[in-house]
């Protein structure tokens, strides 16, 4: 037999049941916006597959990777994206996309191998192996030797051991045909989507003398739309410093790069640890232009920054880039 009060009980339970569902309807999450209200999602995302990550974008999105110091040089890694203003032939753009995380980059590491460069080279590629195992442990790194032609003697990887062995197949003669290996270099970044931040890091101890391509056709080739950050190392002698320096240093500036110009090999490994910490260090900012970019056209760039308790802060990040650039060469295996 049924308790005395199971009528009042059943009739109470359908009471609950009704009262949850209508209270789960109220807090359900609101229909999605119209077309018109929609915020912009944010059009960079980054998928890990395996141990690398892959980032999709929208197209004809620019991304600016700027590093930020102040007014002491010092590197200012906290700021927000209301702290950054972004310009593009003078117009300030939207900025739908930003990071400050130490993202994995793919990077060629990119050394003279000339004559002059013999008795240097093996304090060199210790700066450049320290330099690898100072970056971020993800990052895809590929080396190219050049003198009179360049060559791809390692491929991309993250092995200390391949790219170590690479370094050390050292053939030191010939001329210095810089822009072209680093033309060919920065063409191979490009032909991988793997990663979305690119670097070259280019060290050399003289002037080209052997290149096809000019400093002006190489560094419109490095401002190819979402190219690479260029940093160079200059072991420069009296004899070659005044052409040689403004090469190097126009390939850097131009790129968002620095270049530096030692006094002695004694100093190339810490300024390689210093290059290191300056990439994973750095914003990534994602904008889509108000001129399209299917008109090409150079589009010079300029990223201001003003953010509470700092005191002239600077953005150093490419200078311009070329709308809808793309060609691709690959150095000699």
């Amino acid at each position: 037999m049924p308790p005395r009060n199971s009528k009042k009980l059943v009739a109470f339970a359908f009471l609950c049941i009704f009262a949850i569902v209508a209270l789960g309807q109220d807090s359900a999450p609101p229909p999605p916006q119209s077309p018109e209200t929609k915020e912009p999602a944010a059009p960079s995302q980054a998928e890990k597959k395996g141990d690398l990550f892959v980032f999709r974008k929208e197209v004809d999105e620019v991304t600016l990777h700027a590093t930020v110091v102040d007014d002491k040089n010092h590197l200012v890694t906290n700021l927000d994206r209301a702290d950054f203003t972004v310009y593009e032939d003078g117009q300030a753009q939207k900025i739908l996309s930003f990071r400050r995380e130490d993202i994995p980059v793919a990077m060629g590491i990119v050394i003279d191998n000339s004559g002059s460069m013999r008795d240097k080279r093996p304090a060199v590629n210790a700066a450049a192996i320290n330099f690898v195992k100072s970056s971020n442990p993800q990052d895809k790194v590929f080396i190219v030797n050049f003198n009179e032609d360049y060559f791809l003697d390692q491929d991309y990887t993250a092995s200390v051991p391949k790219l170590k062995d690479a370094l050390e197949r050292i053939e030191a003669r010939g001329g210095t045909a810089l822009y072209d290996a680093v033309v060919a270099s920065a063409d191979h970044l490009k032909k991988s989507d793997l990663l979305e931040k690119k670097v070259l890091l280019v060290v050399t101890d003289g002037e080209d003398n052997a290149s096809r391509e000019s400093l002006e056709q190489a560094i419109r080739r490095l401002q190819e739309e979402n190219g690479p950050t260029v940093y160079t190392i200059g072991l420069l002698g009296e004899e070659h410093s005044k052409r040689a320096r403004r090469a190097l240093r126009e390939m850097a500036e131009e790129t968002g790069g620095m270049a530096f110009f030692p006094q002695g090999l004694a100093e190339v490994d810490s300024i390689t640890q210093q290059i290191a910490h300056d990439i994973r260090n750095q914003y990534t900012i994602g904008y889509k232009p108000t001129k399209p970019q299917s008109e090409g056209g150079f589009r010079s760039v300029k990223v201001d920054v003003n953010a509470k308790g700092y005191h002239k802060l600077q953005a150093r990040t490419r200078s311009g880039y070329y709308a809808g650039q793309q060609r691709t060469a690959t150095p000699s295996s």
